[in-house]
């Protein structure tokens, strides 16, 4: 049981890790905020944070009900799912850009942009989404792997917030070519684990 959890934990915790990519988020964090005062930098980064956390703990918990309201079983979403975080990870590999995602577009300094873009998609993006409806889903009523579900979120949040709140230094010691390389880094982890969770779901379906 023990073991479990941990496991449980540990998948949550690297695959939100990837998805959220706290580095990559503080980068255009620094974008957004160029012209804002230090003070009101951490307020939008910890409010941000606050509603990612409300957002993905809700759609973890009332995401499976709506699945079964639309008639879907759990092994489809993770094969779905799967595929939708292969995409985004190919995306993440393969970017013609200069940064790892595309950089939302500059918002004038008086413009509060902690609810959007920052919180919503920037941390809780489809994603983010997906991936605690799946977890959420393994945990299969066990309290105790829900509240590991629930753990991961709150560590990779914070580490995000830790990445916004220390952004401008950041992004001046990843520079560009630093978060095009953690960006490719961490699309390969998430091809991986796309494939794994993709690999379960036909597991599921084919041997129930």
């Amino acid at each position: 049981m023990n073991g479990s959890i941990a496991s449980q934990f540990l998948y949550v915790l690297v695959a939100l890790l990837v998805i959220v990519d706290p580095a990559g988020t503080a980068v255009m964090f620094v974008a957004l905020t160029r012209r804002d005062a230090p003070a009101e930098r951490a307020r939008q980064a910890r409010r941000a944070c606050g509603i990612a956390f409300v957002v993905l703990s809700v759609f973890g918990v009332a995401g499976e009900q709506l699945l079964h309201l639309l008639g879907i079983g759990v092994p489809a979403m993770k094969v779905a799912g799967g595929i939708l975080l292969f995409i985004a990870a190919a995306e993440m590999v393969a970017v013609r850009g200069e940064q790892p995602r595309a950089e939302p577009r500059a918002v004038p300094p008086t413009e509060d942009i902690s609810v959007f873009p920052l919180a919503i998609p920037l941390i809780a993006g489809p994603g983010a989404m997906t991936t605690m409806v799946l977890f959420q889903s393994t945990g299969q009523g066990d309290p105790w792997r829900i509240v590991a579900t629930e753990a991961a979120l709150v560590v990779v949040l914070g580490i995000t917030l830790a990445a916004l709140l220390a952004a401008h230094r950041l992004a001046a010691l990843l520079g560009r070519t630093g978060a095009n390389v953690v960006g490719r880094v961490l699309g390969v982890l998430l091809a991986a684990l796309a494939a794994q969770i993709a690999l379960d779901g036909l597991r599921q379906s084919l041997w129930p």
